[in-house]
Order: structure tokens, then C-alpha cells, then sequence
């Protein structure tokens, strides 16, 4: 009898795992497997329900459409893109044959949700219309984002015509609103080009199809020395009345050094000097000082291997290494914005930005507001603050800093008139190549007193960063606070 309640229990027990895998499988197929499967550009039923709903419109900030969809028969419907390769990476594309991106993905939902008539409109509607009501094409819900046409354009005209590949970001730094993002090289993302140029561009090895202003991952260069100077105020004390000696570089061994940048020998000089003429000495020196962790800390508060929270885009991580003590030119270099530190564009605007805000960072997003077809609001965004990064003392300090560097430094072609612009270039050398050009960087904000707009520019292969990236930024911020 004992054996027959051994076995019964057993075969129970067997029978009780099965049943708990069998749950957790239909509970992870659920909640994972299945989203997969019905968001899947692949999946005909979606597209199908898709095109039962003529697609949402996406404006600009001051109403200009940036997409149109027109029906062009019971199943299928054609999507412009008005401002064709200018828009292509913020806006992204919607092609049942390549699937769906950028901001077209992330509100997808909302741009194929058709608003139902409600049942006071239907009853209004057949009143008027003496017992009838006009059958009407389900339309999507538009968007209405933060993005500039002017500054938009701009930014991508200067960047082409550069014939390089690199990425602008402009954000307004109070608020975290996108107000341009450009990638080069771009596509035409209308449905005709798009399958022409599909083979072309998905296997050009300039990689046309990446958004770099958030995918692209570069070093920084002397552009972090923006985050490095913040670390030294936050953790050195006394290092803004201290005197250091630019003598053009720091030796380590008898084979490795680094040297400022062309062999300049600056001399006698403080921070400030030494961040307005861009020391690498002095700068890898202050790395040295405070140390792998301290410096990590720092790039971190600025969401450096962190996932940066925002809305309407996703955002590749930034990265700074860890390092060990017995690493000494590591961590000089890595205090200048080489070694192993990479960057999006993104991030360093970000930076540039939080400097602006008085060391507030705010969450960037895209989208200002959801409408629907019939005019009512359905989402409105309100500005984020994701935290205080540092505080409004030593944001106020960098600003004097970055101010100096237009007047009186490496930024001089960022300068523009009666504007006031602060910024910081970088000179960013990278592997990709023996005799590759260095990147060139430019990071800044304008107005200093009130500022309203912070950028980030990158070309790359550029050359020295107070030229092009410099210009670049110049021309952006002049359109923006021209209006």
C-alpha cells in the first residue's frame, strides 16, 4: 500500500512539474514571444490592419507636414516623406517590404489608431445630413513634433556639403526638445527610391541606413574635457587657483607619451587656460590626479554606460572604461576623451546642454504632442529632468570656460555676432584607418545668458575640430535664434 502512495505521489509530483513548465512557457510566450510575433514587419496581419486606417500625419513644430499618406486602393495606401533624405533618420521610414524605424516604430500605435465616431457625432452627423452619414476613410492620429524645419535643413545642407560622414544634434537645453537631428550620408525614404535604392544603400559600407546622431559611437575627444574639468572642480580642491606648468606633454616611459596637440608648449597657466587652449598635458595630468574612479563617476552622472531615458528615439550607450592604477596613460588618455571612450552625438549635446541648464539634464524627446483626426489632444509631452548632474556654481564656471574658448581659443569659427556662443572643439584621433584624418568634434550652446539651443556636431575624418564641426555649429545656431 505504502509503494502504490510512493508511485501515486510521484507520478502526481511529474505531473505537477509539466503542468508549472507548461505555464511558465505559455506565461513567457506571452509576455515575451508573442509581442515579437505581432509587431513583426513580416507579419501580414498587422500591415493588413495597418492599411485599414490611413496613416497619422508627422509635423513639425510649427505644423509643416512632414509626411503625407494618400489611399491608393482598399488594401494598401502610398506614404510621402516631404522632406525626403533631410528627415530620414529622425522620422525613419514605413515599407511593408523593410519594415518599419525610427519615430514611424516608436508611434506606430498611435499613427495607425483609427478614432471611431463617437455616438454624438454620428447622431449630429445624421441629422444634418437628413438620415444619412457619409462613410469616411479611418484616419490615424497625428504627430506634432519638436523638430524645426529651418534648423533641420540647415544642419543637414552644412553637413553634406562638408562631403564627409558625421551627425548634428540641436536640442533646446530647458525643456530637452529635439530640434534637429541629422545623420550623413542619408536615403530617400519615399516607397518608389527606397526600392530602388535598396540593395545600394543596405550594403554601402558607408553605412547609410545607421543614424549616427544616436548609433554612432566615436571618441570624443578634447570635448570631454568639458566632463573632466567638472570632475576636477567637484573633487580637486583649490584647482581653480592653481598654477600648472604646460611644458607640451606628460612621458611615461622612454616609448610612450602625450603631447599637446601640433607640439604647443603653453607654459605657465590655470584651468581655465588650460581648457580654453585645449592642454592635453594638463588635462591628462588632472586624470591622473583624480583617478579611474572618480573620473568614471563623473562621465556616469552624465549617463556614460548608462541607458539615457528619452522619448521617440533609443539611444546607444556611451562608454568609459574602467582602468586599473598600474594604467597610467590609459587614464590620461581616457581623461582627454581617447583610449577606449566612445561617444554619440547625442550624449556630448547632452552634455553641452546640461552645462547650458545650469547642470540640469533633461530628457530628450521628439514628440510634442498626439492629435487626433478630429482635432483633439490625445498625449501632450512635458518636459523631464532626468537629474542634476552637477551643480549651478560649476555650470556656471564652464560656461565662463566654454565662452572663452570661442573668444579666445580653439572655437573661434563658432563665434557669431551679438550671440554669445559657448563651445568646446575636439580633435579626435581613431583606428579605423593607419593614416586616417581625426574627427572633428565642436559641442556648445548660445545664448551664454539665456541659452535656448545646445549642439553637437561631428564629421568625421573632419579634420581639426575648431574648423568644420566649428562652422557647422555656427551656421545651426544662427538659423535657430535668427527667428
Amino acid at each position: 500500500m505504502n509503494d502504490i502512495s510512493v508511485g501515486i505521489k510521484k507520478v502526481l509530483f511529474v505531473f505537477l512539474l509539466l503542468f508549472i513548465v507548461v505555464i511558465s512557457y505559455v506565461a513567457y510566450f506571452e509576455v515575451y514571444v508573442a509581442p515579437k510575433i505581432v509587431n513583426n514587419t513580416d507579419n501580414k496581419r498587422l500591415w493588413a490592419k495597418r492599411n485599414e486606417v490611413l496613416r497619422g500625419t508627422i509635423y513639425d513644430r510649427n505644423k509643416n507636414a512632414l509626411t503625407k499618406s494618400s489611399r491608393v486602393n482598399t488594401l494598401t495606401q502610398k506614404r510621402e516623406y516631404t522632406g525626403g533624405a533631410v528627415f530620414a533618420h529622425v522620422l525613419g521610414y514605413v515599407n511593408p517590404s523593410y519594415g518599419i524605424t525610427g519615430l514611424e516604430s516608436k508611434y506606430d500605435q498611435y499613427l495607425m489608431g483609427a478614432n471611431d465616431m463617437s455616438i454624438v457625432q454620428y447622431l449630429k452627423e445624421f441629422i444634418a445630413n437628413k438620415g444619412s452619414v457619409k462613410k469616411e476613410d479611418k484616419k490615424g492620429n497625428d504627430l506634432i513634433t519638436t523638430l524645426d524645419s529651418d534648423v533641420q535643413k540647415q544642419a543637414y545642407n552644412l553637413l553634406s556639403n562638408t562631403g564627409q560622414k558625421g551627425a548634428v544634434v540641436a536640442l533646446n537645453p530647458k525643456t530637452g526638445e529635439i530640434l534637429a537631428m541629422v545623420s550623413a550620408p542619408s536615403f530617400n525614404p519615399n516607397d518608389s527610391e527606397l526600392t530602388a535604392q535598396w540593395k545600394s544603400i543596405s550594403t554601402d559600407k558607408s553605412r547609410p541606413l545607421l543614424n549616427r546622431a544616436v548609433s554612432g559611437l566615436y571618441p570624443p575627444g578634447s570635448t570631454f574635457k568639458t566632463v573632466t574639468a567638472i570632475s576636477a572642480l567637484e573633487n580637486i580642491s583649490g584647482v581653480m587657483n592653481q598654477t600648472f606648468n604646460d611644458t607640451g606633454g606628460i612621458r611615461f616611459n622612454s616609448k610612450y607619451a602625450l603631447n599637446n596637440f601640433g607640439g604647443e608648449v603653453l607654459g605657465s597657466i590655470n584651468l581655465k587656460q588650460a581648457y580654453i587652449h585645449s592642454s592635453n598635458q594638463i588635462f591628462g595630468t588632472l586624470g591622473l590626479t583624480l583617478g579611474n574612479n572618480k573620473l568614471k563617476k563623473t562621465a556616469e552622472d552624465f549617463y556614460f554606460n548608462k541607458d539615457i531615458p528619452s522619448d521617440g528615439i533609443v539611444i546607444d550607450k556611451s562608454r568609459f572604461p574602467t582602468y586599473d592604477s598600474s594604467e597610467p596613460g590609459n587614464i590620461a588618455q581616457s581623461a582627454i576623451g581617447q583610449s577606449q571612450d566612445l561617444a554619440t552625438p547625442m550624449q556630448m549635446a547632452l552634455v553641452a546642454s546640461t552645462i547650458a541648464n545650469d547642470g540640469v539634464m533633461m530628457k530628450p524627446y521628439l514628440v510634442n504632442s498626439v492629435i487626433s483626426s478630429t482635432g483633439n489632444t490625445i498625449m501632450t509631452y512635458k518636459p523631464e529632468s532626468i537629474g542634476n548632474v552637477t551643480t549651478p556654481e560649476i555650470a556656471a564656471t564652464m560656461k565662463e570656460f566654454m565662452r572663452g574658448v570661442v573668444t579666445d581659443g580653439t572655437g573661434g569659427n563658432a563665434d557669431i555676432s551679438g550671440l554669445n556662443v559657448c563651445g568646446k572643439t575636439g580633435t579626435a584621433d581613431h583606428q579605423d584607418t593607419s593614416n586616417a584624418r581625426p574627427h572633428s568634434w565642436f559641442i556648445g550652446f548660445a545664448p551664454m545668458e539665456n541659452p535656448k539651443i545646445a549642439v553637437a556636431v561631428i564629421v568625421e575624418d573632419g579634420g581639426q575640430g575648431g574648423i568644420q564641426a566649428a562652422k557647422i555649429a555656427a551656421g545651426v545656431i544662427k538659423t535657430s535664434l535668427s527667428k
